[in-house]
């Protein structure tokens, strides 16, 4: 990945070593040294310590005590923690969109993402397909017109992100599996099924929960 300075330079920072972290490129536990960040990408001490704290907000890095910061773990108990909440995150979401779309028009953002995913599918291109499966995340956030909902999931995303290259990185099957979740979730949304939402998203969180942890334990 190319930097690019940008004008919000902490977030461009931060953003650029999380994709680091998403990917694997930083491992968990090694240590993320301000000056060599500063160093590298030719930006301020300040902008990288900024950055940090937005990672660390991001559930991506933890800073310890004289330690400085480093990369965070990902355990068996933090996997099924991060679904536990974000599912439930999902189903409220869901469940807005169900009660307040009114015309067709209004699932049409939800019908451009399922083609966008079709086409990352077709070209095996992960990373795109992961960045279009939280779209659908974020089309549903005006249904719901809930900042701290909103401002939560979007926390809670990389990290969510970091697991879901860690499992289709092993198995690319999984995306196909995907599709059909969002195909059945969608439905229920046409038909203004709340708890079949509830019981499309509660069996995906459970399946994608279970596949990082076989992943996991495979290493």
């Amino acid at each position: 990945m190319t930097f690019k300075a940008p004008d919000s330079l902490a977030e461009q920072i931060a953003h650029y070593l999380a994709e680091r972290i998403i990917r694997g490129e930083l491992k968990e536990c090694e240590r993320i040294q301000e000056q060599k960040v500063t160093q590298a990408l030719n930006v301020s001490r300040g902008s990288v310590r900024e950055a940090l704290l937005i990672l660390e907000r991001r559930h991506l890095i933890v800073i310890l005590p004289r330690r400085g910061a480093q990369v965070s773990e990902l355990t068996p108990h933090h996997v099924t923690s991060l679904y536990a909440l974000s599912i439930e995150l999902y189903i409220m979401l869901a469940r807005a969109v169900i009660e307040r779309w009114k015309v067709e028009t209004d699932l049409a953002p939800f019908i451009d993402i399922q083609q966008r995913l079709l086409a990352s599918l077709e070209r095996g291109d992960i990373g795109a397909f992961v960045e279009n499966s939280f779209d659908v995340m974020r089309a549903a956030f005006p249904f719901a017109d809930n900042p701290y909902l909103q401002e939560t999931l979007e926390n809670l995303l990389p990290a969510i992100s970091r697991t879901y290259h860690l499992a289709l990185e092993r198995r690319k099957g999984e995306m196909g599996q995907f599709m059909g979740t969002f195909a059945s979730l969608l439905q229920a949304i046409i038909v203004r099924d709340n708890e079949r939402a509830r019981e499309v998203l509660q069996a995906y969180g459970q399946h994608n929960c279970q596949l990082v942890l076989a992943t996991l334990a495979e290493r």
